[in-house]
């Protein structure tokens, strides 16, 4: 039985240093995990507080670029009703005043009176409507 109680307590021994050797291994290990840590931790620390800086720097141009477009828009909006509304009488006025002559210049006697085709007027220009086009286009085929 002595020989016995020899094995199990060399078994024993031979177990638990190789359970020490293994604490040993685990402690270096943790240690070096440590030390690398500690510069990617604040490398990523760093990498944080730029990407923090370069979106506040983000945020105030896009505040910017929109209070520049609300600018361009109530400047839009001022130069429309300041010119849009002169423009559109000027215009009226001159399709009033071509209208006037074209219907002053009366047809001579015996002369059936041409019916005046409708125009669209675009500021600035007087274009043919489409149904005159299309009458037009019938009449020469017929």
């Amino acid at each position: 039985m002595a020989v016995f109680w020899a094995i199990l307590v060399s078994f024993l021994a031979v177990a638990l240093a190789r359970l020490a050797q293994t604490l040993r291994a685990t402690t270096k290990l943790v240690a070096d995990v440590t030390e690398q840590a500690v510069p990617l931790l604040a490398d990523a620390s760093t990498a944080v507080r730029s990407a923090q800086t370069q979106i506040d720097r983000v945020d105030a141009i896009a505040s910017d670029v929109q209070e520049v477009t609300s600018n361009a828009s109530a400047l839009s909006t001022t130069v429309a009703s300041t010119f849009g509304g002169p423009l559109v009488k000027v215009a009226a006025f001159g399709y009033g005043v071509r209208r006037a002559i074209s219907r002053k210049a009366a047809p001579e006697a015996g002369e059936v009176p041409a019916k005046p085709s409708r125009r669209t007027v675009i500021v600035g220009r007087t274009v043919p409507s489409a149904r005159q086009k299309k009458r037009d286009t019938r009449n020469k085929r017929g």
